[in-house]
């Protein structure tokens, strides 16, 4: 790598000429617009086909009843997981489409495999009792991981420059679970209501529906997405790995990450045969400790990734590219909603949009440039370098006074030589009073 990255910011933002030559036409199936409409078909293929069986099994009432009792966690997982990935936030179509995986195809093929596994079982046994048990604690947790872990290799393999590390794999991961356990919570709520129709039970706390809504939406509703979430630090562990040292680990790490889910998801689902209390036993004993963990080391992961930020972003300080308070306020998550808020108090929507998106490159670059120091940036690392830094160079006018003013807020004892305050005739500002 250069001394310093990019060219001096006075000779203004490259315009390049252009690639010399034509450029070959892909080929129809090569384009990216047959891929996502293939893609959107056949999602929406499989969730006409999962929402017809799930609707069988259920009745249209049990249906209802369970599709309104499911929804109940889903933003609040979905707010923890973009929460996560506040520090350089992915594209929502990705968000999007493994949340629709999980819950339409993924879903489907549990349901298509299991029930065909599990009466294979019965037939091959004759013994209904000890195919149901293995079906839940073999066959289950292989065919249901592997399926939302397909999710994850697809972003992997097509959306790389979006996978650059273990919180993106926690992200993907995590949102593909919960997409899944949403359409497995509506079978399970609406037979439970069905059960309570069939025996004359009402609503109340002893009816099914009640006991199956406290434990699968109240006690676990993180359970599908920390047995996906191991899935997803493999894959993470092999999008940091280097390219060129380390193939055997590339393929490896998210096996294991794969294996390891599996088995957590088996242990979980084999709780229930540990005795009256084994279900209990497991959860305060396992579940609850391994959730804490994985959650502590999502967040140490956040954190080390701004800190990351803070130490990048200094070369290009030192090449003019940056502004001297840039690359703290960009390190802190409090610096960087100050700017926006400063920015649309002064700008409106258009400044405020200028800096998150000016927030958003500056991150990319920093991971970039330590990806680069330590051999994984790949092939293009100067071209995407060049790309982002005349990104930041387009969106500098709104972007430089709102970070040096929130980071003269954020660090009081600091005082940013470039911040000339607001400009004149602006009203006065306060960073918790817009």
């Amino acid at each position: 790598m250069a001394s310093y990255p990019g060219c001096p910011p006075s000779q203004g933002p490259a315009t390049g000429s252009g690639p010399v030559g034509e450029v070959p036409h892909p080929r129809w199936w090569e384009r990216r617009g047959t891929r996502v409409t293939a893609l959107a078909t056949l999602l929406a293929l499989s969730g006409a086909v999962i929402l017809a069986l799930v609707r069988e099994q259920t009745g249209t009432e049990g249906f209802l009843v369970g599709l309104g009792l499911a929804v109940v966690p889903v933003p609040l997982l979905i707010s923890a997981f973009r929460w996560l990935d506040r520090v350089q936030p992915g594209p929502w179509r990705n968000l999007l489409f493994s949340f629709a995986w999980g819950a339409c195809a993924a879903a489907l093929i549990a349901i298509v495999t299991n029930s065909f596994a599990t009466r294979w079982i019965e037939t091959a046994t004759a013994d209904p009792a000890g195919a149901d048990t293995l079906g839940a604690t073999v066959i289950a947790p292989v065919v249901e991981e592997s399926a939302k872990a397909a999710a994850v290799l697809l972003v992997f393999l097509f959306r790389r420059r979006d996978f650059t590390g273990v919180v993106d794999g926690v992200v993907i991961a995590g949102v593909t679970a919960t997409g899944f356990a949403f359409t497995e919570n509506i079978l399970y709520l609406g037979n439970a209501f069905g059960t309570d129709q069939l025996t004359g039970t009402g609503p109340g706390l002893t009816s099914v529906t009640a006991a199956t809504f406290f434990v699968r939406i109240v006690m676990s509703p993180f359970a599908h997405p920390l047995f996906t979430v191991l899935t997803g630090i493999g894959f993470g562990l092999a999008a940091v790995a280097a390219p060129d040292r380390a193939r055997a680990r590339r393929v490896l790490l998210p096996l294991a990450g794969l294996v390891a889910a599996m088995g957590v998801h088996a242990f979980w689902n084999s709780s229930s045969s540990f005795g009256e209390y084994g279900f209990f036993a497991v959860y305060a004993a396992f579940m609850v400790p391994v959730f804490a963990l994985l959650t502590w080391l999502a967040v140490y992961l956040r954190h080390r990734e701004l800190r990351t930020v803070r130490a990048e972003l200094a070369a290009y300080v030192a090449a003019g590219w940056l502004a001297p308070p840039e690359p703290f306020a960009l390190g802190s998550l409090k610096a960087r909603r100050l700017a926006r808020e400063y920015a649309a108090h002064y700008g409106g929507r258009p400044a405020e949009r200028a800096v998150t998106e000016y927030e958003a490159l500056a991150t990319s670059l920093a991971l970039l440039r330590h990806r680069g120091r330590a051999g994984r940036a790949g092939a293009d690392f100067v071209v995407r370098e060049r790309e982002l830094l005349d990104g930041l160079w387009q969106r500098r006018g709104y972007a430089r006074p709102a970070l040096a003013y929130a980071a003269g807020i954020a660090a009081p004892l600091w005082r940013p030589p470039v911040y000339a305050g607001p400009p004149p005739g602006a009203p006065a500002y306060h960073p918790y009073r817009p």
